[in-house]
């Protein structure tokens, strides 16, 4: 029996997946799409900042470097966007991203086994290697099928995505702990606010298009 929660996590992720495909497919949904997620993503962040930080100088202080970091992220995404080849591999890196914390809900629930961290109680060791596997077998294979090329580098791209795409969570998850909260938001039903989807992708994206360009 699936419960309401997966329900509604299941439904927002296939929507989610609707929306890949069409942002990838048309650059003007892509700018809409970036304006209004990096908006909210602020959002989300300024109001844990502003639960964790009583000192008005550190809020504003680092309130500020987030948002020039997801300005210059949305920025650079959208530059990329306009070569073909570039877009193409953004997007594969993107979907390692996103398989990587899919494959760790999967496997961690499927198989529990020890924590990870207390940073993020709902995090297991079992689930950290899935991350690694799911991200790494979905990089190597689209690179293969849309480039024809498959190498060891390609899968040394895939677990970089990948640990930096759980280092971003557990940050996040660290802050969102300490200003208990449960999730970032509800803008995503089953998911939570626009960060707790947009974590891990904030740091996986550039670590892993830094990997691949220092490889080649």
């Amino acid at each position: 029996m699936i419960s309401t929660n997966l329900r509604k996590r299941l439904l927002t992720s296939l929507l989610l997946f609707f929306l890949f495909f069409l942002i990838f497919n048309f650059n003007f949904l892509l700018i809409y799409s970036l304006i209004v997620l990096g908006v909210l993503s602020l959002i989300e962040f300024y109001n844990v900042i502003n639960k964790i930080i009583k000192s008005k100088f550190f809020i504003i202080s680092i309130n500020f470097i987030f948002s020039i970091y997801v300005t210059v992220f949305c920025y650079l995404f959208l530059f990329f966007s306009y070569n073909e080849q570039l877009k193409l591999i953004l997007f594969i890196i993107l979907l390692g991203c996103v398989f990587s914390d899919i494959g760790g809900y999967i496997f961690g629930k499927t198989f529990g086994g020890p924590k990870l961290t207390k940073i993020s109680p709902n995090k297991t060791v079992i689930g950290s290697i899935g991350s690694l596997f799911t991200s790494i077998l979905i990089i190597f294979v689209l690179t293969f099928i849309f480039f024809g090329v498959y190498s060891f580098n390609i899968l040394f791209v895939g677990l970089v995505t990948s640990i930096a795409c759980q280092m971003g969570d557990l940050f996040f998850s660290y802050l969102k702990r300490k200003a208990k909260f449960k999730d970032f938001g509800k803008y995503l039903p089953g998911h939570g606010g626009v960060l707790d989807r947009l974590d891990g992708i904030f740091l996986g994206v550039p670590f892993g298009l830094i990997a691949l360009a220092t490889l080649n």
